[in-house]
């Protein structure tokens, strides 16, 4: 729903708050993240410590962001907390060529099969599908995000 988060947990909802709007990527940008790369998602915990994480992600048609992680993993439990985070990726050619986001969370999705499922396909994604690690993302604890971009900052030029 556009204009407030309802997470849910085993069909019951968690909270619900505004959101901000989303922020309409321009195509450049939107080309740009449109391949696999590495990103940077800075979270912070209840106490204002920065954290860092190199993740997978893959920009979803509607300009939303799709993350996956296991549960355990600091930067989902923050992101669950504090409801949103940045990204920053670089491109693999020219590093000082880069995407900043900041993003909130739209959707989480921790019903662990369809979590399991979103990993196999960034994996997919990110050509890294081989059996064994297909094997071993569908016998973790996963959980996925889907972000809403709310502000862009594109250093594609400079």
């Amino acid at each position: 729903m556009i204009g407030s988060r309802c997470a849910r947990t085993a069909g019951r909802t968690i909270a619900t708050m505004d959101l901000p709007p989303p922020t309409k990527l321009t195509e450049r940008v939107r080309a740009f993240l449109s391949q696999p790369l590495y990103p940077t998602l800075a979270t912070s915990g209840t106490d204002g410590e920065p954290h860092q994480a190199v993740i997978w992600f893959r920009l979803e048609p509607d300009d939303r962001i799709l993350v996956n992680s296991r549960g355990s993993r600091r930067w989902p439990t923050e992101l669950r907390q504090r409801g949103g985070g940045s990204l920053a990726a670089t491109d693999l050619q020219d590093p000082f060529r880069w995407v900043g986001l900041q993003v909130v969370v739209e959707t989480v999705v921790d019903d662990v099969a369809r979590a399991q499922d979103d990993i196999v396909s960034l994996a997919e994604y990110y050509d890294e599908a081989d059996e064994d690690s297909v094997a071993r993302f569908r016998s973790q604890e996963r959980i996925s995000f889907r972000l809403r971009i709310t502000a862009v900052h594109d250093h594609l030029e400079e």
